[in-house]
């Protein structure tokens, strides 16, 4: 299926003012190598921020499931999965990470993460104003006593 993101349905979040974080582990995630053709096994956690839109569990399942006889490689479903799901919820953050079985005597963790660019505020501090600090020389004189 080339665009899988059409699988993934989402609902309105009720607490979009809210910064919270949800984790779906999904333990049985399967995909083809793509030399081999044998299976290889996962586990996917989504961890995310939302924005406007949380996904629905079920098309998130079903979503996954879309693999089943793909040949693709760890590096590549880690990352599309990310892109899809940043594409459809627009989340603030986002990690995916991939936790794949041992396969050939080597394990493999894949992990790949999103930040929205405006998602994270602007404080007043300044990295260029550091050198008020130097050499224990202190700006505001309550702080000498």
């Amino acid at each position: 299926m080339n665009n899988k993101t059409k699988i993934l349905e989402t609902f309105e979040n009720k607490y979009p003012d809210r910064d919270y974080k949800v984790k779906h582990i999904a333990p049985e995630f399967t995909s083809l190598c793509p030399k081999t053709g044998q299976p290889d096994f996962a586990t996917i956690t989504l961890e995310y921020i939302p924005g406007n839109l949380c996904v629905e569990l079920k098309s998130y399942k079903f979503y996954l499931q879309s693999y089943r006889n793909e040949g693709i490689f760890f590096e590549s479903v880690t990352n599309k999965i990310l892109d899809d799901l940043v594409e459809v919820l627009q989340p603030r953050w986002m990690k995916i990470t991939a936790n794949f079985h041992t396969r050939g005597g080597i394990s493999s963790v894949i992990e790949a993460d999103y930040e929205d660019e405006d998602y994270w505020y602007e404080d007043d501090f300044d990295e260029d104003e550091d050198d008020d600090f130097e050499d224990g020389d202190y700006k505001d004189d309550f702080l000498k006593n």
